[in-house]
């Protein structure tokens, strides 16, 4: 039996910072350009104009930060102040995949927790099983990247 690679994947980073401050950065999609080592711009659409579920966005990927652009649309999913903001990326009809960020207060700053989460369907399945572990290291390393990007504005 062939056994499947977890189909998500998070990092933590302690920051020394309050829920309020990272959420004001986790949850402005405007910025997101500054910290990820893929997405390089993102904006709000379809009459979004901020954080809340439901709301629309696009970002603008380069993938591993080489070849061609393209953007990618997303919708909030979750949306808690301080605590949590998610959003799935894909298309009206499908869903590819989940990112999020949990925000948890930790001895006197917050845990900041990035996260995703491909969704279970057959073609992500394959496409997992093909390339997971490839994409689940860069993933993982962008993730890192964004997060101790975010840490360092906060904490200057």
């Amino acid at each position: 039996m062939i056994k499947l690679p977890s189909l998500g994947d998070e990092v933590s980073v302690q920051m020394d910072a309050t829920p309020a401050e990272v959420w004001d950065l986790v949850s402005d999609v405007t910025r997101i350009g500054e910290f990820s080592p893929e997405t390089f711009e993102a904006k709000w659409t379809r009459g979004s104009t901020g954080p809340e579920v439901g709301a629309y966005f696009k970002g603008h990927v380069k993938r591993n930060g080489v070849g061609p652009t393209y953007w990618s649309g997303c919708k909030v999913t979750a949306c808690e102040p301080e605590k949590v903001f998610e959003f799935s990326v894909g298309s009206d009809s499908m869903t590819v995949n989940n990112w999020g960020y949990r925000l948890e207060p930790k001895d006197g700053g917050t845990l900041v927790t990035e996260y995703f989460r491909i969704e279970p369907n057959l073609p992500n399945r394959l496409y997992w099983l093909l390339l997971g572990p490839l994409r689940r290291r860069t993933n993982r390393n962008g993730m890192r990247t964004t997060l101790e990007r975010m840490k360092a504005v906060l904490e200057s």
